[in-house]
């Protein structure tokens, strides 16, 4: 089962490289991503832009890898992005952050291969990593300024969903 494994692989890396003492400092920031996840999940539940697709078992589905996804395998990578992140150059922290991007995004894209992430209405790996961009760009906002962050995150909203309408039919 890929699922149990790819989590082992993200609590044994949390385990050995987070310190837990940055975990309290952390946990608004990975709360803030949780809460817009579960929002897209809610509004987006009839008419997704991208779903999860498990072959190795008919016990999982889409609902059941993302709980994980998000309460999981999200807080690690969340406290290693935030907690490695360079205080340097403003160059080093676009680095930083376009390496994060991509690495989610080729995470994403073999899965994709794999026909085990399917995209949907119009979602492509292209919006995603950008989306990957904008993402790990806010989780750094949220994290030093809170309040912008939440204030942005309307306007983003509003504006993917201009992009990635929902018909009102198609909510729950």
């Amino acid at each position: 089962m890929y699922l149990l494994f790819v989590l082992v692989c993200w609590i044994i890396i949390g385990v050995k490289f987070i310190k837990r003492e940055n975990w309290k400092a952390f946990y608004p920031t990975i709360l803030f991503f949780i809460s817009a996840n579960f929002l897209y999940n809610f509004l987006y539940y009839h008419h997704t832009l991208w779903a999860y697709k498990a072959k190795t078992t008919h016990l999982l589905n889409h609902t059941l890898i993302e709980i994980t996804f998000s309460l999981c395998i999200v807080p690690i990578t969340i406290a290693l992005y935030l907690q490695f992140f360079p205080n340097e150059r403003f160059s080093r922290k676009i680095r930083y952050i376009l390496i994060w991007a991509v690495f989610y995004w080729v995470i994403e894209y073999v899965f994709y291969k794999k026909e085990m992430f399917i995209y949907d209405n119009g979602w492509s790996p292209a919006w995603t990593f950008g989306f990957n961009l904008m993402m790990f760009t806010m989780l750094r906002v949220h994290f030093k300024r809170p309040f912008i962050a939440l204030f942005i995150s309307v306007p983003i909203i509003i504006v993917l969903m201009f992009f990635f309408p929902v018909p009102l039919d198609k909510m729950k």
